[in-house]
């Protein structure tokens, strides 16, 4: 009588041979065969490869040209500097004018200009008040912005 393949034979010695080559560990073992994970990678990176140097480069957008600028209204070179000194002259930029000439002059100064600064100096042994007095008249010469220049200590 012809039987199978004994348990025990060679066929069952060369299944588990093949089944365990991780040591003594019995049964299947599951390893992740990298093999054609790489091998698509390298396609991919060879496909890339090719098809990078013929795409465009950057981008193509209608950008608005800017109009020609606009003549730039120069301002004059000096700052208008009102200066009290302690005899109680008052002086536009080294030049003398009295409190009453002082709204005129100046309005007649502005009519060119954009900005409206002017720079108050105060001699350090004349009253507050002339200062002041001077700055009322400014203001109501249609200066915006008063600024006051102190000597450095």
């Amino acid at each position: 009588m012809v039987r199978g393949p004994q348990l025990g034979g060679p066929e069952r010695q060369v299944r588990n041979m093949a089944m365990t080559m991780a040591g003594d560990r019995r049964g299947p073992v599951a390893e992740v065969n990298v093999t054609p994970l790489i091998d698509v990678l390298l396609v991919l990176l060879i496909i890339f490869m090719t098809i990078t140097p013929f795409l465009p480069q950057g981008l193509s957008a209608a950008i608005p040209q800017p109009k020609a600028p606009a003549p730039i209204n120069e301002p004059e070179p000096s700052a208008i500097v009102v200066s009290l000194n302690s005899h109680h002259q008052i002086q536009i930029n080294r030049e003398p004018v009295t409190l009453g000439a002082l709204g005129p002059r100046l309005e007649s100064i502005f009519k060119t200009r954009n900005e409206r600064v002017v720079f108050v100096k105060g001699d350090p042994d004349a009253n507050f008040g002339d200062v002041a007095a001077i700055i009322d008249v400014a203001r109501g010469a249609g200066v915006e912005k008063v600024g006051l220049i102190t000597q450095a200590f």
